[in-house]
């Protein structure tokens, strides 16, 4: 279970922290629900997760700074060739986004945007590379017990090549 507070990645969204628990109706039915209210800290959104489904939408702690070193080191690393169709390549991306590991996502991160500086990349790419971006962000300003500027210029370092 939970707790007001706890920091948490929920894959394909970001980091958020959990801010309250809230009881809401089902559809009007009178049927009363828990959910996890979990407040992002970019755009400053807020996603309401029933408590009961946890384990089902894949949603884990954030990252120990011990991880730090790992995402970096992934960042650094050589892009791997893209190959294959844009569509391809977008399907196969998105499924790394999807598994909500954070050295999955600084891999899209990496390979996109390196990919971009090469050539213009698709606008679906654009998009899987700024929901990449957004996912790894928000998850960094936790790791790094800072801002989102504070995560964005680690990033912008993590990919000066």
């Amino acid at each position: 279970m939970l707790q007001v507070g706890d920091k948490v990645v929920y894959p394909m969204h970001g980091a958020g922290e959990i801010a309250g628990i809230e009881e809401h109706d089902v559809m009007g039915q009178g049927q009363m629900k828990s959910y996890y209210v979990m407040k992002m800290p970019i755009g400053d959104v807020k996603i309401m997760l029933p408590t009961d489904n946890i384990d089902g939408v894949g949603l884990r702690q954030v990252s120990p700074p011990e991880m730090l070193k790992k995402i970096e080191g992934v960042l650094k690393d050589p892009p791997v060739k893209a190959t294959g169709s844009w569509n391809k390549r977008f399907h196969a991306n998105l499924a790394r986004l999807k598994t909500g590991d954070i050295l999955e996502v600084a891999a899209v991160t990496r390979n996109l945007a390196l990919q971009g500086r090469e050539r213009k990349i698709s606008s679906g790419e654009q998009r899987l590379l700024d929901t990449a971006k957004q996912i790894l962000l928000s998850e960094m300003i936790f790791v790094l017990n800072g801002t989102m500027d504070t995560a964005e210029a680690w990033l912008q370092e993590m990919l000066k090549r």
